[in-house]
């Protein structure tokens, strides 16, 4: 029976890097950004519906998607926040559970579902196990600022936008600490998927 990790994270914690060390030693990832941004390209259902509700202003001279553009829309307003909500998450659900069922069909053992409202849309239901990426919030007000190029309030406001990390935290069955260097972070990972072979 394929058991299904789930893995979630607050902005700017380190998630997509445990998620790409995960993937290296061959563990599947169901990925809830990438299957966001695939339904999210020219011509799929996603990106038409953004352009219904908000008009072509999010998108760029070449008919794409502006992330910036609708990020800041997003990350300034709760109304525009959930109604991009309102029409991106039952299409990300619809293509994640697919993803999930073929690999149940094919009977793998482990299966990592990164997503970064795990618990906000109620993946964690559909989890055996979840795996938090921890970190301070100065840390992440530090990375989002020298990574993204953000003011300390901009930083701060894309923070406080999502569920607390502290919550996320109480909730898990791992916590994975990134406020150390890239070598403690793998050296926990590899406890994490020392854990998941042992199971």
């Amino acid at each position: 029976m394929t058991k299904v990790v789930g893995l979630t994270g607050g902005i700017a914690s380190g998630k997509s890097t445990v998620s790409q060390m995960l993937s290296q030693v061959g563990l599947p990832i169901v990925d809830a950004d990438q299957v966001a941004h695939c339904l999210q390209r020219p011509g799929q259902l996603g990106l038409t519906e953004l352009v219904d509700q908000f008009g072509r202003g999010i998108l760029t001279p070449d008919c794409h998607l502006n992330r910036k553009v609708l990020g800041k829309m997003a990350f300034s307003d709760a109304g525009v926040r959930h109604q991009l909500n309102t029409i991106m998450q039952p299409l990300i659900r619809e293509t994640i559970m697919d993803q999930l069922a073929a690999f149940k069909k094919q009977d793998i053992p482990f299966v990592i579902l990164d997503a970064p409202l795990l618990f906000e849309q109620g993946y964690d239901q559909e989890c055996d196990l979840i795996v938090v990426v921890s970190v301070s919030h100065d840390r992440q007000v530090h990375r989002l600022i020298s990574r993204n190029g953000y003011s300390k309030p901009v930083a701060e406001q894309r923070i406080a936008a999502q569920w607390p990390l502290a919550k996320k935290v109480r909730q898990a069955d791992v916590v994975i600490n990134n406020d150390g260097s890239l070598d403690e972070l793998r050296r926990q990972v590899a406890k994490v998927v020392d854990y998941l072979r042992a199971e």
